[in-house]
């Protein structure tokens, strides 16, 4: 087989021309847009990096916010339940605060009524035995029984001394005819004993004591000497009102110190 040399040369020339051709309006255009595709494609692919990298970060940021929420959240419940353990325990001390003082309060109460029971029961109880006392004492007065009491009486005069003495003594000094002093017993007293009275106490204070009998019933084997508001009793009377104002203090002081 013959090669045509011319042929040949054409055929590479139109060779040639073809590529030149496919290169210039069809290889570089595909090339272009091969290339921008690749460009837009890369850009697209970094945007998505992007993109992902941000919601990534946007995840992470969610997973922080969420767990410090729930930290916050558990660190609230504790607080709270630390709080209410707290309120709960001052109030439980509170009302054991309250009942302890209610207790002792009813117990005090208690106490108070319990000796006020106890001093009413007393003074009644004495009231009756210095009332019934005083009956029998009045049932055994006698005109003789009020003559030894006088005699008592001028003997406690005679030992009169210090300042109760003088007292009595300026009173009864003061003493005159239109105010004497009062001597009141309660039966009337024989001249005998009237007479020894009022030498007892013109010698006692040196001087005439003008000087008043009177009877007086309510003193109970007693007899009183009165002068300027100044009294010298001695009667069993005044014993029983003495141990009858006496019992209840002493009383109340035993309840008081047990």
């Amino acid at each position: 087989m013959l090669i045509d040399g011319f042929t040949v040369g054409a055929q590479l020339l139109n060779f040639v021309i073809l590529v030149w051709l496919m290169k210039r309006f069809l290889y570089q255009p595909v090339l272009g847009a091969i290339a921008a595709r690749e460009e837009k494609i890369a850009t697209e692919l970094a945007d998505a990096a992007t993109t992902q990298a941000q919601a990534k970060q946007q995840q992470d940021t969610f997973e922080q916010k969420n767990q410090a929420f729930d930290e916050q959240r558990a660190d609230m419940l504790q607080q709270a339940r630390d709080t209410a353990k707290a309120e709960g325990e001052r109030l439980q001390a509170q009302a054991r605060e309250a009942a302890d003082a209610a207790s002792t309060a009813l117990a005090k109460a208690l106490r108070a009524d319990e000796q006020r029971l106890r001093m009413d029961l007393t003074r009644h109880t004495q009231q009756q035995v210095f009332h019934i006392t005083r009956r029998v004492l009045g049932d055994l007065a006698s005109a003789g029984l009020e003559q030894r009491v006088c005699e008592v009486f001028v003997q406690r005069l005679q030992a009169m001394t210090g300042a109760v003495r003088d007292t009595l003594a300026h009173a009864l000094k003061a003493a005159t005819t239109a105010e004497p002093a009062l001597l009141r017993s309660a039966f009337a007293l024989p001249a005998a004993q009237q007479a020894a009275v009022q030498t007892a106490l013109d010698e006692a204070f040196g001087q005439s004591i003008p000087l008043k009998f009177e009877t007086a019933p309510a003193l109970v084997c007693g007899i009183e000497l009165s002068a300027q508001g100044q009294k010298l009793t001695w009667s069993m009377s005044d014993y029983l009102t003495t141990l009858s104002s006496g019992l209840p203090e002493a009383r109340l002081g035993q309840n008081g110190s047990a």
